[in-house]
């Protein structure tokens, strides 16, 4: 039945096209079209560089955007000024112009919903939306759109108790092209207003934005299933199985997704702090579902799961305070004058601009060695992300040359080896 329905519909399609091209009055319509076509093709690019020009100049974000989305439908705007001019010229004498019409109707659709979809998001969600609507805006102009409703209504398969038609599967993709582009576009948005706020901490932010746009997607697919006539009860049981592999096949996933959520509510780490796990220590450049990126002093970005860092020990440098004390010990000798060693001690720690002036800089005895009197000399920074080894190696390097200038000895461990002759016992 269905061959035969296609066969009929292509005979009476192609009889049209035979009767119509033996027709002068539609020849000329069809020549007039494409004698418009070039000539766009053939002006636009002399209009399109001053239209550049004239973009650079106009300021203003929401202005430029207007312009780039007017300007970037240049060719089909002046082959539908032609068209219409063509149009006019043709009515005015009488003549028939059914084809002419048609054409300009789908070019001032196209034009349109190009100009929507560019000003609202040039993506290829928007491409896609634009194409399903000027195709069935097409279909509505040219009187199709019914004839091909009800012919994509009759392909129709059973599955189950179910009844899907070629009708259902189209609306299934259309809505679904036209309800993600929409909300993935109310997801950016809104994701964008999130981080700009300033009365938001990082992990809220983060945490919010994950929520809005994983609700969004959710209630995309709700929408999507309800539109395409598919029973969303039915899913229910295989959700139930769903729910059991993902506790068994995906337990690590799902653990550090929980992870991850529960540190954007503990706050207890979040983008921008310092923290050291193990062997890594770095910035937390950003926390995902999975892991959190932490980017070390040389560069590099590890990936720690969102579990490791609820199990396992983590230093945050910066959780309450960035403000970390440094240690350093350092060993000078048997004859110096301890107090004026360690004034000295403390005003080179002090030379350094990232070392704090408050709380200040302090240098403390810390026993008698083998070799030398040990101090120790302890400072505060306030950007441990800035690095803790380089202004470490800053502050010896102040506190060695103001030793030197002060002729202040820093010993280094000495051996005495004393040899005793011991007489050879003689024999006899």
């Amino acid at each position: 039945m269905t061959e035969e329905k296609l066969a009929e519909i292509f005979n009476q399609f192609w009889g049209y096209v035979v009767q119509s091209l033996s027709e002068p009055q539609i020849l000329v319509q069809i020549g007039a079209i494409i004698i418009g076509y070039g000539l766009a093709h053939i002006v636009t690019p002399k209009i399109q560089h001053s239209l550049d020009e004239l973009q650079k100049k106009i300021s203003g974000a929401f202005f430029l955007k207007i312009a780039d989305a007017v300007f970037s439908v240049t060719r089909p705007a002046i082959w539908l000024i032609i068209q219409f001019l063509v149009l006019a010229g043709i009515q005015g004498t009488g003549h028939p112009s059914s084809i002419l019409s048609v054409t300009c109707s789908l070019l001032s659709a196209w034009v349109v919903i190009h100009i929507f979809t560019r000003l609202m998001q040039n993506t290829t969600w928007a491409r896609l939306v634009a194409l399903c609507v000027w195709v069935i805006a097409a279909l509505n102009i040219v009187g199709l759109l019914t004839p091909t409703l009800e012919f994509l209504d009759s392909l129709a398969f059973s599955f189950g108790d179910t009844q899907i038609s070629m009708l259902k599967i189209a609306k299934g993709v259309v809505a679904s092209i036209i309800v993600f582009w929409i909300f993935l576009g109310v997801s950016r948005f809104t994701e964008a207003r999130i981080y700009k706020s300033k009365a938001l901490t990082p992990s809220v932010q983060v945490l919010l934005a994950k929520l809005i746009r994983v609700g969004l997607i959710a209630a995309a697919i709700l929408i999507v299933l309800s539109n395409s006539g598919i029973n969303i009860t039915a899913f229910a049981v295989f959700s139930g199985a769903l729910g059991v592999g993902i506790g068994f096949g995906l337990q690590k996933v799902v653990s550090n997704l929980i992870s991850g959520v529960i540190l954007l509510l503990d706050k207890s780490i979040k983008p921008g702090d310092v923290i050291e796990v193990g062997q890594t220590y770095g910035r937390v450049h950003s926390m995902g579902a999975r892991y959190a990126s932490v980017i070390t002093r040389d560069s590099m970005e590890f990936l720690i799961p969102n579990e490791d860092l609820i199990t396992q020990q983590v230093v945050n440098w910066s959780y309450s305070s960035k403000n970390v004390r440094l240690r350093t010990p350092i060993g000078v000798g048997y004859g110096c004058n301890i107090p004026d060693v360690i004034k000295l001690a403390e005003e080179a720690a002090a030379s350094q601009k990232r070392v704090l002036k408050t709380p200040a800089p302090r240098c403390l005895m810390r026993g008698f060695g083998d070799s030398s009197i040990n101090l120790e000399l302890r400072f505060w920074i306030a950007d441990p992300e800035a690095g803790c080894a380089n202004i470490t190696s800053d502050v010896l390097i102040a506190v060695w040359q103001i030793f030197r200038d002060n002729d202040v000895d820093i010993p280094f461990p000495q051996r005495d080896v004393r040899v005793q002759m011991v007489e050879k016992p003689e024999t006899s």
